[in-house]
């Protein structure tokens, strides 16, 4: 069983948005280099799943910059109702990303510090989903925590949960959705110690 506090995110982030937004837009966009080999790998004005978008900054808008669209998915109303306000040419839907039903394929999908806040059981579902979502060659771009297990971290006083699977069973994963790993950064120390993951969809 996850740890209760797994129930807890969408209630957390909705309660503290506002804390939420304002810490990541005054932290350094540390995110830009990993975009950057991301989206070299997207078709002109190609169009990118975004899950867990939050507010769509900063990493939707910085891709909606370099000429890409974006549909974004999260579960936190206030995050959506931001992002629709702040670009409204985008497409916005306010879901649970493990139960979210979608018809389209997409060119690239990017996951970015959202998927560490799912179980192991759900993210394992999840990456069958994103082989569906995915075009011949879409690029996938997501982080994970750094190494096998649970973790509970803290916002505002409030349990904070996260949850990794080995580096080996993310791989062994990506191998059989059909996905191949372009490059992997444990604990990248030029993106806030994040692990991050690039690859592309057979």
């Amino acid at each position: 069983m996850p740890h209760p506090s797994a129930d807890l995110i969408p209630i957390l982030y909705k309660r503290y948005a506002k804390a939420w937004q304002k810490l990541r837009l005054e932290s350094e966009f540390v995110e830009q280099t990993w975009l950057d080999r991301f989206l070299k790998l997207i078709p002109a004005n190609g169009t990118i799943l975004d899950l867990g978008c939050g507010t769509g900054q900063p990493i939707a808008e910085y891709c909606i910059a370099q000429g890409f669209s974006i549909y974004g998915i999260d579960q936190v109303k206030p995050f959506i109702k931001r992002a629709q306000k702040q670009f409204p040419d985008q497409t916005w839907q306010l879901a649970d990303i493990c139960e979210v039903e979608l018809s389209t394929q997409f060119d690239a999908i990017i996951a970015w510090d959202s998927l560490f806040h799912l179980p192991q059981a759900k993210q394992l579902a999840l990456f069958s989903k994103l082989s569906q979502w995915a075009k011949p060659n879409a690029p996938l771009l997501f982080t994970s925590g750094h190494e096998n297990g649970e973790a509970i971290g803290d916002f505002n006083g409030h349990p904070l949960y996260h949850a990794s699977l080995s580096e080996n069973e993310y791989r062994q994963t990506l191998i059989q959705q059909q996905f191949g790993l372009l490059q992997y950064q444990l604990q990248d120390p030029n993106c806030g110690y994040r692990s991050v993951w690039l690859a592309k969809r057979r």
